[in-house]
């Protein structure tokens, strides 16, 4: 049973209804400022859609990962402040998520105003493990939108969770597909269902052990993968190669040396960097310099040496085998480039998703620290044919997974 959508909710018309949206606002913050408002923005189509045909509309969202109780450090405002300086309907926050504030807000929206309730995880029923509370939480949702009420899920980036706001919920109110789910689960499927060739996937971030169920998929369907970040130096060192005070996952050696062996018999190229950015210590203004990659214990700073990045004749490697590609999967910078010194790498990988996407190539970039990367690094939305707001939303789904979320628009 495939999913209703967005488009057959406004068929049945919405006009002085509630409807409640899951929506993705959980955005980086330093103190109370957004420092990226791409999950804000991917959020308003769907709002204002729904706002320009009359609904009502309470947004529920979450952001970090506060214990189950209300956290000052993780309350939603500052990006439900955000939501309102750009969005085209009044906004207003409640102080609570299923509490009199929230039930007082509710009852008094109009039609076209927006109603964003504090952090859905403040409320430990929100990723219970046990059904029973799980479902009673959604109910105490599904009542902030009265006799006519519906829900829609606008949020990829949490679809692989079995959370009440995301999975219970849609059993509770009629259930419909956003626009930017809809989206996100098109584009990965171009990935996962006869994707055109060559197909290149960049994997990077800090950990090989974040990356495994991926890698184990895509060594049957991509041609190449492209391999950075910190989990780089545990693939190094299964090729027996030194790497100082890096990154290294000892527990991973094994399962890491069985994917090379695989990929060699099934004819995936694996690409690692030939040489490395090695820094003195874990600091933005680090000393640091350029070795070959297997020859980090033999900078200056000896085996107390850090790597930080690929080097620029890797990023030169990496940049090629991009620009070969009709397909490209992104997830995970290539060094720490929230670190000038450290950003090089992940930005010629950016550049070179950018230029092959002008030439007619479908480039996703896997959300979460990819995302944020692009964007700090200057590069805007639309060089790259799509971003995700979701990354581990998007490598599930590149796993085979089942994802809770979508699941439970299809019942």
């Amino acid at each position: 049973m495939s999913a209703k959508t967005l488009q057959d909710l406004l068929a049945d018309g919405v006009a002085g209804r509630h409807v409640l949206v899951r929506s993705d606002l959980n955005v980086p913050l330093d103190g109370d400022r957004v420092t990226d408002d791409g999950r804000v923005r991917a959020s308003l189509p769907v709002i204002a859609a729904l706002t320009g045909a009359g609904a009502r509309v309470i947004v529920m969202a979450h952001l970090g990962r506060p214990k189950g109780a209300p956290d000052p450090q993780y309350s939603i405002a500052p990006a439900a402040d955000r939501l309102a300086e750009l969005a085209d309907a009044p906004v207003t926050v409640a102080t609570d998520v299923v509490g009199d504030d929230a039930r007082t807000k509710a009852a008094a929206l109009t039609d076209g105003q927006v109603l964003v309730l504090e952090n859905v995880r403040f409320d430990p029923r929100e990723t219970s493990k046990d059904d029973d509370e799980r479902a009673a939480f959604a109910a105490e949702l599904a009542a902030l939108t009265g006799e006519h009420g519906a829900y829609v899920d606008d949020a990829f980036g949490a679809v692989h969770r079995k959370h009440a706001s995301v999975y219970d919920i849609a059993a509770v109110l009629p259930a419909y597909q956003g626009d930017l789910v809809k989206t996100e689960v098109d584009v990965l499927r171009r990935l996962t269902e006869n994707p055109e060739r060559p197909y290149v996937v960049v994997l990077g971030g800090s950990k090989v052990s974040d990356k495994l169920a991926v890698i184990d998929s895509l060594l049957g369907k991509a041609d190449v993968l492209v391999i950075g970040g910190g989990m780089v130096f545990t693939f190094l060192a299964a090729r027996g190669a030194k790497v100082g005070a890096s990154l290294l996952e000892q527990d991973q050696l094994d399962t890491v040396r069985g994917y090379l062996d695989r990929a060699e018999q099934t004819g995936v190229r694996i690409v690692l960097p030939t040489d490395i950015v090695v820094a003195e210590a874990f600091d933005r203004d680090a000393a640091h310099e350029v070795v070959p990659a297997d020859g980090i214990e033999s900078s200056r700073f000896g085996a107390a040496g850090i790597g930080l990045d690929i080097g620029p004749e890797s990023g030169r490697a990496f940049a090629d085998e991009i620009a070969k590609a009709r397909t490209v999967f992104w997830n995970g910078p290539a060094g720490v480039f929230e670190f000038d010194a450290f950003a090089g790498g992940t930005k010629a990988i950016a550049a070179a998703l950018a230029a092959v996407t002008a030439d007619g190539a479908l480039t996703v970039v896997g959300g979460g620290d990819s995302a944020a990367a692009v964007r700090t690094l200057g590069f805007p939305d639309d060089a790259f044919s799509h971003i995700s707001t979701g990354g581990g939303a998007s490598l599930e789904y590149l796993e085979g997974k089942e994802l809770p979320g979508i699941t439970a628009l299809e019942r």
